[in-house]
């Protein structure tokens, strides 16, 4: 599956997978998920591969991950989530995060994107991210609606 974008300016983007981040990203600092982050990743699946990468610091991201129907990698440093991109392969990547863990995930992948919620961001992810957002289910939101996508990325 893959999702086809003709951005003005920037030319065609072709994503076949969403890479997220867990903490400060999908839940909160109390280890809720955000709410609507459930029912906007059940739509996506149908549409996109969907990938958990965490360094799985609560111990829970294997059993998340399955309780949202995505996969899981465990990914304990900023280097494991840029291979991973790499060997997915970047131009048709989308990386949601959060933390400097993310930096080498967002920089790589042909579409970065940063969450600035509750739990911060790293000025490093935030200056490497195509766009930012103050909200995950934001983030989600652009694979859902094409044309805010390219409303934001157009050159």
């Amino acid at each position: 599956m893959i999702m086809h974008f003709d951005v003005p300016g920037v030319g065609p983007i072709d994503i076949d997978t969403i890479l997220l981040d867990l903490n400060g990203t999908l839940r909160d600092k109390k280890k809720f998920l955000v709410p609507g982050v459930n029912t906007r990743i059940a739509r996506l699946r149908e549409l996109v591969r969907l990938i958990l990468l965490s360094g799985d610091t609560r111990g829970d991201a294997a059993v998340l991950a399955e309780e949202l129907g995505i996969e899981f990698i465990r990914t304990p440093t900023a280097a494991d989530k840029g291979a991973i991109v790499d060997r997915l392969g970047a131009e048709h990547c989308a990386g949601i995060g959060n933390g400097l863990i993310d930096l080498t995930m967002v920089e790589r992948a042909r579409i970065g994107i940063a969450v600035l919620q509750g739990e911060g961001a790293h000025m490093k992810t935030l200056h490497a991210a195509d766009i930012v957002v103050t909200s995950v289910n934001d983030a989600l939101d652009f694979f859902l609606d094409e044309k805010s996508l390219i409303a934001t990325l157009r050159a």
